[in-house]
């Protein structure tokens, strides 16, 4: 299988080393490899590395040693908008502070293509093959119907699918997710799952998410990453990684794994309180 990325020792953290501040690593000697076509996810406590190692892997961060390949090119060596035309991040807060109708923020995923075709003047440019590229997009994440409504008078559930169409109408090989389900309630975290498992079935999509919520990790990635302090902890199938011994070093508390009922995926449940004994 063809990897998407190669990551190689790569070392990242914060700061400004000529003034002398910076953080400790935050990512400290990764090396691993994301295969196109798949669904990874990044787990891992808070302060793990997971949404940096995503703003790395879109280089919005670049790493201070290493290197990561992007179908087997070397990513420093290329200018972000080539990036852009084979990777899409959706980050776990998109703030759009004006009105913009569910279509335009979905156009706005053609920017990378307007810039390639040297049209750099932003909105007006959008031709044929752009509106039925974001129409096609908005049909795929079932936001069609919201298409002429502004973007903040929309829910939740609704506003992320927006923003993973947005995503698709950039035409991305590979799309980055940061906690796409945060702050969703159960229903809009089950239609997001299943949308991105859709997506990598119908269109090949290589996806890479981060997660704090384990179950959803395991029922929808083909791989999952551990991490803890920056470092890889484990990497395999989701029956590879959730297990009490991986997990409870990591998180620091006891874990329950079984079996889903229906998917047969492991499932991570704390351990209950002890029903108070009735008095006689």
């Amino acid at each position: 299988m063809t990897a998407a990325y190669q990551i190689n020792h790569l070392k990242f953290r914060y700061g400004n080393e000529r003034r002398g501040a910076v953080s400790p690593w935050v990512l400290n000697g990764l090396t691993f490899e994301v295969q196109a076509g798949e669904i990874l996810g990044i787990i891992g406590p808070n302060g793990s590395g997971k949404t940096s190692l995503l703003k790395l892997l879109a280089q919005v961060l670049r790493p201070r040693e290493g290197t990561i390949r992007l179908f087997g090119c070397e990513m420093s060596a290329m200018p972000q908008d080539v990036i852009a035309l084979s990777v899409a991040l959706v980050p776990q807060d998109t703030q759009v502070v004006f009105p913009f109708s569910i279509t335009e923020v979905v156009l706005m995923g053609r920017f990378p293509h307007h810039q390639q075709a040297g049209l750099l003047g932003g909105f007006g440019w959008d031709g044929p093959e752009d509106l039925r590229l974001a129409e096609q997009a908005m049909r795929e994440t079932d936001v069609l119907h919201l298409a002429a409504r502004p973007i903040g008078d929309i829910s939740g559930g609704e506003r992320q699918r927006a923003i993973i169409a947005r995503a698709l109408a950039q035409e991305p090989k590979i799309l980055l997710l940061d906690e796409p389900t945060a702050f969703l309630d159960l229903h809009h975290q089950l239609e997001i799952g299943v949308l991105l498992r859709r997506l990598n079935d119908e269109r090949r999509l290589t996806v890479v998410l981060s997660s704090h919520d384990l179950n959803l990790a395991s029922q929808c990635c083909d791989r999952l990453l551990l991490l803890d302090e920056g470092t890889v902890v484990r990497m395999g199938r989701p029956e590879e990684v959730i297990r009490p011994e991986v997990i409870e070093p990591v998180y620091h508390c006891r874990v329950l794994v079984d079996r889903h009922p229906e998917s047969g995926m492991p499932r991570v449940t704390l351990p209950g309180r002890k029903p108070a004994t009735s008095r006689q």
